[in-house]
């Protein structure tokens, strides 16, 4: 148990602990990185209602989920009786009704002070220049009330999901996040997204973790930042080799799909029995909104009420396989360095498998976790470990890879550049009935500024043309539209005014800087020839076999009347 074991590994105490008290099947509880409170920021930020617009992004930014948004009714408070301290605001927004309040609530225990959250704010103190809706202040001067508060936001109630727009960062960020207080650094890159696909798919998310930076402060035992909600459902998580996990994540599909497809089976022979209407809704339900797949799931627990007292094999059989019958979510995540070189094999061949799994490859163009080394994601210009002079050759373009075999879905995003485009895109992967790669960027310790300037540099990234955005739908392709679709703007900002801002990068032009401008003028040629490239993939018409036929047509209708 959390108590009996976790906490005393916690404590410092795992040596006294005996072999009999671990875990024989080698599981161990979830969400129990919530138990560390490290108190380890200085400076924590404190929300200011007044000025706030309710945009939520603060929350969407948040290495850590330590910072959440959540709408209740105003009665909960009257009921509760909410510390002296603790603030909500009436709730904007048509989606929830009269009397609806908003809060903004910060776990001070577990904040790390990154303080990307203030860099994100949008909005303004029009009576006190220089602060926004949350500021950075000395975690000794609020710290005592915000931890009372903390708990009390914990005891409100979630938000009813299918009231909330998903699709939009404001409504995302009410959904509870299933990826909570990790290990990462301080203003890590990687964590974010990771968060936001627990709070879009974690009920029903299986993954399988690539070694790296995500495995380790992901299953870093005693503790782990993945977590359930309330109902007990969360991701199911796993962690495999670099060389593997790719595979690793293919298998686990392999299995899921087979014991969907013996439920299926079961239910069918047992209709009768069941029920022929649940049988049938059973089967035939369509589950690619939140809201089916919330029905699906009561379907499901009216179908266990029904085998609950059965004593037949098969009975049982689908009593023990009924959950396979609500969609799962399959996801393979890793690094840069496992995406693109060690396991790139095995990525290849999950994405020419053709099965609906969906890849999230969280780029920090080096390898991360080992010390800094250059892998093939490193852009061209440089500097890691065994690239010490500039790396000399260009960034491999795995996305444009991918989306030569046609029916892969594949996007390219950066939360801090677009957070409307990475919510957007990941949530069209998942719905993708097919292989899905995201390649989302990540910056990183290991590109030497501070990263609480993290999204600005996302956001210079994606300017210069160094990161473009796009998205690659085979779906468009069906009815005519090009599936490739370029979500940025031309590069408004030449090279060197987002790289130079990096020590990566920078540090070259100390140690040798002719190789440095030469390396310089090749990148930026390169990244020109690459978005020039993207253009034309972007204006390229796609026609469909309808399409071809009436054009087809049409020609032989001129060539009659010209005959």
């Amino acid at each position: 148990s959390v108590k009996d074991v976790t906490m005393r590994i916690i404590n410092g105490e795992g040596d006294s602990l005996p072999v009999s008290s671990m875990p024989v099947d080698g599981t161990y509880p979830v969400a129990t990185s919530r138990y560390e409170k490290r108190n380890i920021a200085q400076q924590i930020p404190l929300w200011d209602a007044s000025v706030c617009i309710q945009c939520n992004k603060c929350a969407l930014v948040c290495p850590h989920a330590v910072i959440r948004p959540k709408v209740f009714d105003a009665s909960f408070l009257d009921e509760s009786k909410p510390p002296v301290s603790f603030n909500s605001i009436p709730a904007t927004g048509k989606d929830f009704s009269a009397g609806s309040h908003y809060t903004l609530q910060v776990s001070t225990e577990d904040c790390t002070g990154c303080s990307l959250c203030v860099e994100i704010c949008p909005a303004k103190n029009k009576e006190k220049s220089g602060l926004k809706a949350i500021n950075m202040v000395s975690s000794t001067e609020i710290e005592e009330d915000q931890v009372d508060n903390w708990g009390f936001f914990l005891g409100i109630p979630e938000v009813e999901r299918s009231l909330v727009k998903q699709n939009s960062v404001k409504g995302s960020q009410l959904l509870q996040p299933l990826f909570e207080f990790s290990g990462a650094c301080a203003g890590c890159g990687e964590t974010p997204y990771i968060k936001l696909v627990t709070q879009l798919f974690g009920n029903r998310m299986i993954v399988a973790n690539a070694t790296g930076c995500s495995s380790i402060y992901g299953g870093n035992l005693p503790t782990t930042p993945w977590a359930k909600n309330d109902a007990g459902f969360g991701p199911a998580w796993s962690n495999s080799l670099f060389e593997d996990n790719a595979e690793f994540g293919l298998g686990m599909s392999v299995a899921v799909e087979q014991k969907k497809n013996r439920a299926i089976e079961l239910a069918q022979l047992l209709a009768s029995e069941i029920g022929p209407s649940l049988a049938d809704d059973l089967l035939k339900a369509r589950q690619n909104e939140e809201s089916e797949i919330f029905t699906q799931r009561e379907r499901v627990e009216n179908l266990k009420k029904k085998l609950k007292n059965s004593s037949g094999v098969k009975e049982r059989e689908l009593l023990n396989l009924a959950d396979y019958l609500v969609k799962k979510s399959i996801w393979i995540i890793g690094g840069d360095g496992w995406g693109y070189d060690i396991g790139y094999g095995g990525l290849d061949h999950v994405l020419a498998s053709g099965r609906n799994v969906n890849i999230l490859l969280l780029d920090t163009e080096v390898y991360s976790n080992t010390g800094g080394q250059t892998s093939k994601a490193t852009p061209l210009g440089a500097v890691a470990k065994f690239s010490a002079a500039g790396k000399s050759a260009a960034k491999k373009d795995l996305g444009l890879l991918a989306t030569e075999y046609g029916n892969v879905y594949v996007a390219r995003i950066a939360m801090g550049a677009n957070d409307t485009h990475t919510l957007r895109s990941i949530i069209e992967a998942e719905q993708f009935d097919g292989p899905s790669l995201i390649i989302a960027y990540s910056h990183c310790i290991a590109h030497g500024y501070d990263l609480k300037q993290g999204l600005t540099q996302q956001k210079l990234a994606v300017k210069s043309g160094a990161w473009p955005l796009y998205r690659f739908n085979p779906k468009l392709a069906e009815t005519g539209q090009n599936p490739f679709q370029l979500d940025s703007a031309q590069p408004s900002i030449p090279l060197q005014d987002y790289i130079y801002n990096e020590t990566r990068f920078s540090m070259l032009r100390k140690i040798d800087p002719k190789r440095a401008r030469r390396l310089l003028d090749e990148a930026q040629a390169q990244v020109n020839s690459v978005f020039e490239k993207y253009q034309r993939l972007a204006r390229n018409t796609v026609k469909n076999d309808i399409t071809i036929k009436e054009e087809a047509e049409t020609c032989i209708l001129k060539q009659n009347t010209w005959g």
